[in-house]
């Protein structure tokens, strides 16, 4: 993306007022609209393309999961702050009634009841996180993914506010201290900064799957909605699955599968 010294100037000072609680005019607005989610995104065709996860929870053991988490964590250096207030989280579990808030069943199982789900960004197909983001540092992408360009972030917390699944965190400490082991080939953020999945946009772009799928025995499945013969297709076409939150219209792009086979 090109861009002139005028306009660079003109953008950071926009930011710049912003970070610093300056007043949020239409005219910042339309300052910063020229960054476009397509700038964002892989130079590779990526017409018909919609990613999206199916996860089968009835093949994921504890262990499983803690491997997820771990891989997820330490590939994108997300720090452990050691207490639940400030943590910082890109995948982590949670019950079937905070997952599912909208889905009520006075007479469920105990097994799914006390099952810890997976959650994650959602990668919505109309995601509000977008649309509240000021300095544009959340976007979506042509293929779907919702990516968050850190160093434009303000913490302004907008985003936090307006995704309804508590899939963002934010860096009131400086991060870099409670990171175990530092991978130098993603970047660290500062305190202040809000973050959150993005579905390893980067590996997507290099024909790699998520880490979490990776990492997961086949118990998270990665694919494209818009193929018909896509694994995640067949899943769905074959099986069962809920959504989190569907009623709300931001069509979450994150199924889950909670049949199947006895976990171990």
């Amino acid at each position: 993306m090109s861009i002139n010294r005028r306009d660079f100037l003109k953008k950071a000072g926009v930011i710049t007022a912003l970070g610093l609680g300056g007043a949020i005019t239409l005219d910042a607005f339309e300052v910063l609209e020229p960054l476009k989610a397509a700038d964002f995104t892989s130079p590779e065709d990526l017409t018909g393309k919609r990613w999206a996860l199916v996860i089968d929870m009835s093949k994921l053991t504890q262990t499983d999961i803690d491997e997820v988490i771990a891989s997820c964590h330490d590939l994108h250096n997300v720090p452990d702050m050691g207490n639940p207030k400030d943590e910082i989280k890109w995948i982590w579990t949670d019950t079937y009634e905070h997952v599912f808030p909208g889905i009520e069943n006075h007479y469920l199982d105990e097994t799914t009841e006390k099952m810890p789900f997976l959650t994650l960004c959602n990668h919505c197909d109309k995601p509000p996180c977008v649309r509240v983001c000021p300095t544009k540092a959340t976007f979506r992408r042509e293929d779907g993914v919702v990516g968050m360009d850190m160093h434009r972030c303000i913490g302004c917390r907008f985003c936090m506010a307006a995704c309804p699944y508590g899939a963002r965190s934010f860096n009131y400490w400086d991060p870099t201290p409670h990171i175990k082991e530092i991978n130098p080939d993603y970047p660290r953020r500062s305190k202040g900064v809000v973050e959150k999945c993005n579905l390893c946009m980067d590996r997507i772009d290099q024909g790699l799957e998520p880490a979490c799928v990776e990492k997961s025995k086949g118990a998270i499945v990665f694919g494209n909605l818009s193929d018909p013969d896509s694994a995640v297709r067949k899943l769905l076409s074959s099986n069962f699955s809920i959504r989190r939150k569907p009623e709300l219209g931001t069509q979450p792009s994150v199924y889950y599968l909670i049949g199947g086979e006895e976990r171990a």
